[in-house]
């Protein structure tokens, strides 16, 4: 690329830190403008200087990256983010890209090479999300649809993912903090829902829709 690509990185971790800069350290085509082990510095720093991409840890004690990348979004429209995790968690991702309209998400264990494409990628106006990150959303979004299809609740779900471990209504009960009564109740209305009779029939159901 002709025109060199600025960078600015946030992490809790400066050997993360560091691990970026080394990696990045011999490819002139890229420059890390600055770096922070703390989010609300690097809002301080973005005022001064303008870069293209923000390339931010997620999970922070200060403030976390959604709530950063939010915030960039909002002042900095122009710049780039892309979130660096060891987490992909679908639904996190999910709620980086619906609120704060992320351009990539990449995992900390990843290498040089699809650093530097994730980052050539972004600049441009395309998106980069890791291979087991497109995984995830896309099992998430099947998991969101067959909840939604069938109207079932995260309570109900969670009822499921137990019956699946064979767990009686005892045991649901005293895992969850409910009444048998309750569980019961729920019991009823997952069968009704998903048009099952038994638990047999529940679990080849949820194992179909990736319910669990």
């Amino acid at each position: 690329m002709c025109k060199r690509i600025t960078l600015a990185v946030v992490d809790d971790h400066q050997i993360v830190i560091d691990g970026i800069i080394a990696l990045l350290n011999d490819y002139p085509a890229i420059e890390i403008s600055f770096s922070t082990t703390h989010p609300s510095e690097m809002l301080q720093m973005l005022k001064n200087k303008h870069v293209d991409i923000l390339l931010t840890d997620i999970i922070m004690p200060e403030m976390n990256g959604l709530e950063l990348s939010k915030r960039v979004r909002q002042s900095y429209p122009s710049i780039k983010i892309i979130a660096l995790s060891m987490n992909n968690e679908a639904a996190i991702i999910n709620s980086l890209i619906e609120k704060a309209d992320i351009a990539g998400y990449i995992l900390k264990n990843t290498g040089k090479k699809e650093l530097i494409n994730a980052i050539e990628k972004v600049v441009v106006g395309g998106t980069y999300f890791a291979e087991d990150v497109l995984n995830e959303l896309a099992n998430y979004k099947q998991i969101k649809n067959a909840i939604e299809e069938v109207k079932l609740t995260f309570r109900e779900l969670e009822i499921i993912q137990l019956i699946e471990k064979e767990y009686s209504n005892f045991q649901i009960a005293d895992t969850l903090c409910i009444s048998e009564r309750t569980v019961e109740t729920h019991r009823k209305n997952i069968f009704r829902k998903t048009k099952t009779n038994n638990a047999l029939g529940l679990i080849k159901y949820a194992y179909q829709h990736k319910l669990i």
